[in-house]
């Protein structure tokens, strides 16, 4: 009896995965340029964490984040956009007018955060002075000390995911930095192609309703409470962890010991989605978003786990570092004459976008071939398309219908 409950559980561990990845492929497909983002929050979903996604505004953040809580069946949601005037009751609970009125005083939780499964926190380092510890309370222990000063209530929230278009700027909302587990940097589309399908979007026309799988919140549970902690972490990943750690704080990058231990769990996420019973080298790739502070450090920290788990991803930042290169000089050279600008193409430009565009398209075959992770790939190469769309436009004049149809 025993062993068919636990041939019971394992398959619909398994189908709970085989759902979470359909997921994140519609979505992917929905949100370009998003792939990455899209698995990063569904794994720190599963681990039971929190993340951020920091970028510009019209970045899609807010659309993104409720696209992926929506596909939650039965969950709880709750959703707000703060402000420093942000009042605790606003968040946790209004009081009860009605109750008021006859002499008691009570909050009304049902809707709040309080009562949530998901959350979704927009503008998170705007959070007021006055809200800001029971918003850590909320993270970090998932309790909220109701304002008449009762006993402690116990928060359902599996995760939060927030979003700001800035990092804090004082100590305080410094600290509710340090409680989101992942941070992810989204910026405005790089690849002409995708600019171009997202123009076309916004043109109606009919077509047919696009797949919504979805996932039950007691499934969703069952994954973050007994399946992701029962994957494996072999001694070979911990020494990786390890030599990681050690490589990061040679660059004087230094993460907490309870960031790192957190960590794990996201690894582990990170198989299960996958389908993967234990942790991998493809695993550690999800530390790229873990270990940074400021986005300045995001670069180093992605090198050093790219040099331990995926060459080919960090051939690709070496050969973003060419592109970011040619797209500073054709910045210098703004103003000058169409000949000195089509002289720099001929001697410079061209074969240095051309051996990368062959060598990237090349990097993913094999990456794909040996089972890695492209998502990297895939960032610079939409950033070499976008470079080269430049340089075809601003240097030689092309017109930027030709350009497009050339990418």
């Amino acid at each position: 009896m025993e062993a068919r409950d636990g041939d019971r559980r394992d398959t619909e561990q398994r189908e709970t995965a085989a759902r979470l990845r359909a997921i994140v492929g519609e979505l992917s497909e929905r949100f370009y340029e998003r792939d990455d983002v899209v698995r990063t929050l569904t794994a720190t979903l599963l681990a039971g964490r929190h993340s951020l996604v920091l970028g510009p505004p019209g970045t899609a953040k807010s659309e993104l984040a409720r696209e992926l809580t929506g596909r939650i069946d039965g969950a709880s949601y709750w959703e707000i956009l703060l402000s420093k005037f942000t009042a605790p009751t606003r968040m946790f609970g209004p009081v009860d007018v009605a109750a008021l009125a006859r002499g008691e005083y009570r909050q009304v939780y049902e809707g709040r955060a309080t009562t949530a499964h998901i959350a979704f926190i927009d503008e998170i380092f705007k959070c007021s002075t006055a809200a800001l510890n029971e918003t850590l309370g909320f993270l970090n222990e998932r309790i909220y000390h109701p304002e008449n000063g009762g006993a402690p209530i116990h928060c359902p929230l599996i995760g939060a995911i927030t979003a700001s278009n800035e990092l804090p700027d004082g100590e305080d909302t410094a600290a509710v930095y340090d409680r989101l587990l992942v941070r992810v940097e989204v910026g405005y589309l790089e690849d002409p192609s995708n600019f171009a399908a997202l123009v076309r979007s916004a043109v109606a026309r009919p077509h047919p309703a696009p797949a919504r799988t979805t996932v039950e919140l007691a499934a969703l549970r069952q994954a973050v409470t007994e399946a992701v902690p029962a994957v494996e972490v072999p001694d070979d990943m911990v020494d990786a962890v390890c030599a990681l750690r050690s490589a990061l704080r040679r660059r004087e990058i230094v993460a907490s010991d309870r960031r790192w231990r957190q960590a794990v769990g996201l690894l582990q996420a990170s198989a299960y989605l996958d389908g993967r019973p234990a942790v991998t080298e493809t695993d550690l790739q999800m530390l790229t978003h873990v270990l940074w502070d400021s986005p300045a450090q995001r670069p180093t920290v992605e090198r050093e786990v790219l040099h331990l788990v995926n060459p080919d991803a960090k051939e690709a930042l070496d050969l973003a570092d060419t592109l970011h290169e040619l797209e500073t000089q054709l910045d210098a050279m703004a103003g000058q004459s169409r000949e000195a600008l089509s002289e720099w193409v001929i001697k410079n430009a061209h074969n240095k976008l051309a051996t990368a565009g062959k060598r990237l398209e090349r990097l993913r075959e094999e990456a794909a071939v040996a089972g890695r992770s492209t998502a990297t790939i895939d960032r610079v190469t939409g950033r070499q398309r976008a470079v080269r769309a430049r340089v075809l436009t601003e240097a030689l004049g092309m017109d930027a219908s030709t350009v497009q149809a050339q990418l």
